[in-house]
């Protein structure tokens, strides 16, 4: 199809009240596509159900605005989580239900099947096979949920050549093509500069790797994005070297290819990493290093974030994210006042899997019943600073509990859920949740790493005493970690331009980034 055409096609093949799945997946977009989607005449073309895994971008919300779109299902809203908040408060858009990515997919093959698919790749060739390259992410699900049940699948394409790299999406299951007017739009989420890393979040990155990933074996993870997580990642080739542990933990990776994780690659620490999607600028990093990460023949990234997220959830030990709020039970959320930021991958990968069948240390390092029939636990791990710019991480509820009920949801818009938690680390220290006995005493716990906000001056002196006695609570100095030894010094890089260096100089940021 030609590009000058697009709005004309959509309005020929959009109907008032259709499902339309767009991507929107975590990083790429269907920009051209969501652009001209913007630019429908509402008399002809209204109240689509949107089905998208992330609202990142303006037109996104443009949509709602202009009655093209009314409801919408998806997973994150990161980038237009206040829009989306003020949209539903002004009634132009409702939510059918906040996912987690691999529960919109699973939808998509089971009461939210799309009648179009809106997607995007690099290249097409004249059969219309499509090559997706480094960001394969979510495509392959989506054109399959509409390919095989009578949907109508269009793509925009960066390119259209004689032959392709690879393929990866078959041209049997793709109906239309349109060369975009740009390549489509890449954010590149996962990076996070090690300059911007402060020395509280060195601390608790040190508290993870001796506390949690050395007394456990964790040997298989994901980590979530975030400076603390980034810590973790840049410490590994300094502190965790210095304490003997290269070849005893993080050896396979559920991860997209972040930046601060190259020192750690090039030390030797990483055997394999799997990934959801790609990163601006790290494709040609990850060539040079097949030996790592899931590469084609044509020596690309392969990701795929449904697989990913399968990897995730049944195929890792643990779990460590950061949260903006938790409550006194555990219970996390990034749904805060005037920001419906939505879920992403967190809930899933950050739970308990209880189909769970195949056994490891770490697994089963979490037992803690004597019975002739028990099972291991994932290992799930939230970090939570006390003050985040003066506002408190550890509240007495959430404010997704009263969102939520303002909003109508049937249920608090949750992220994860306490009982799922094993444990939750603060710059005080380590709850060991697994080990607690009841809700009470899990509550104790909490309380014992608050530091002074609300959650953590109602603590009990004796009670926390008596917990860190057991170990189910434990200070930096119980672990061999000295507060005054956390410092930045210790990361591996320090600035972009350091893991440009790590990295031979095939790590290339976008300029935006470098400017910073």
């Amino acid at each position: 199809m030609r590009a000058d055409g697009i709005v004309t096609l959509l309005e020929t093949l959009l109907r008032p009240g259709d499902r339309v799945v767009l991507e929107g997946d975590n990083q790429k977009q269907a920009d051209f596509l969501s652009r001209s989607l913007a630019q429908l005449d509402p008399a002809r073309v209204h109240d689509l159900h949107l089905l998208i895994p992330s609202i990142a971008r303006p037109e996104h919300l443009t949509l709602f605005e202009r009655g093209i779109a009314r409801r919408v299902d998806f997973c994150f809203a990161g980038p237009q989580s206040v829009r989306v908040a003020e949209l539903l408060e002004r009634g132009k858009l409702e939510i059918g239900s906040i996912h987690t990515y691999i529960e919109l997919y699973a939808r998509l093959f089971v009461d939210l099947t799309p009648q179009v698919a809106l997607v995007c790749a690099e290249q097409a060739d004249a059969a219309g096979n499509l090559y997706t390259g480094a960001n394969t992410e979510d495509t392959p699900t989506i054109i399959e949920a509409a390919a095989f049940r009578h949907g109508v699948v269009l793509a925009q394409v960066n390119e259209l050549v004689d032959e392709l790299p690879r393929v990866d999406i078959p041209g049997s299951w793709v109906d239309l093509i349109v060369r975009a007017d740009r390549p489509f739009a890449l954010e590149p989420l996962f990076t996070r500069d090690p300059a911007r890393i402060s020395d509280q979040q060195v601390l608790m990155a040190m508290l993870v790797i001796r506390g949690i990933y050395e007394r456990h074996g964790v040997t298989s993870l994901n980590h979530g994005i975030g400076f603390a997580t980034a810590a973790i990642e840049l410490l590994l080739p300094t502190f965790a070297e210095s304490l003997g542990l290269k070849g005893r933990i993080c050896r396979h990776w559920v991860l997209n290819p972040h930046p601060t994780i190259i020192p750690a690659i090039e030390c030797g620490w990483v055997e394999s990493l799997h990934s959801f999607g790609s990163e601006a600028g790290m494709e040609a990093y990850v060539r040079a290093r097949p030996d790592v990460f899931f590469v084609g023949n044509d020596g690309s990234l392969r990701s795929n974030r449904t697989l990913a997220q399968l990897a995730g959830q049944y195929g890792v030990d643990l779990f460590v994210g950061a949260t903006l709020q938790m409550d006194a039970a555990g219970n996390s959320s990034t749904v805060t006042h005037g920001r419906l930021a939505g879920f992403g991958g967190a809930p899933n990968m950050g739970h308990d899997p209880r189909g769970r069948r195949h056994t490891s240390e770490a697994w089963l390092s979490l037992i803690t019943a004597q019975a002739p029939v028990v099972r291991g636990r994932k290992l799930v791990v939230q970090l939570v600073e006390t003050f985040r710019s003066g506002v408190p991480g550890f509240v007495e509820s959430l404010d997704a509990v009263e969102v939520g009920r303002r909003s109508g949801m049937p249920i608090a818009p949750v992220m994860i859920y306490g009982e799922d938690v094993s444990h939750v680390v603060s710059e005080h220290g380590i709850a060991y949740l697994y080990r607690t006995t009841g809700e009470e005493e899990r509550r104790a716990a909490l309380a014992a790493i608050a530091g002074t906000t609300a959650i953590g001056r109602a603590a009990d002196t004796q009670r926390s005493a008596s917990l860190r006695a057991r170990g189910i609570v434990a200070h930096p100095e119980d672990l061999g970690v000295q507060r005054n030894e956390a410092r930045r010094s210790l990361l591996a890089a320090h600035s972009l331009d350091e893991l440009i260096e790590w990295s031979g100089g095939l790590y290339q940021p976008p300029e935006r980034l470098r400017r910073g």
